[in-house]
């Protein structure tokens, strides 16, 4: 994903990325235009932030980082979105 606008951020919730937060995490995910993609690591492998299946299957701990990338219309809203989401906890998910 070249020319892509990256971020990370600390997962705080207290279940980490699990039901209720992936919810959260994919719905506003598909709010936006772009191509979204989350990892554990920098170097990925990288998944699809609008799959529920595999944002679930990823089972990211509490603090565990959280790497969110994006590209196309609104890559950039996009990733401080989700950033957001994730400081936030997820707004009580």
């Amino acid at each position: 994903m070249s020319d892509a606008t990256q971020d990370s951020v600390v997962i705080t919730h207290d279940v980490g990325l699990h039901a209720r937060p992936s919810v959260a995490l994919t719905k506003l995910a598909k709010t936006f235009p772009s191509k979204i993609e989350i990892a554990a690591t920098a170097d990925g492998p990288w998944i699809d932030a609008k799959s529920i299946v595999k944002v679930m299957a990823m089972k990211a701990k509490q603090h565990s980082t959280l790497h969110i990338r994006a590209a196309g219309d609104g890559a950039a809203q996009a990733v401080a979105a989700i950033k957001q989401l994730v400081i936030d906890d997820f707004a009580g998910a």
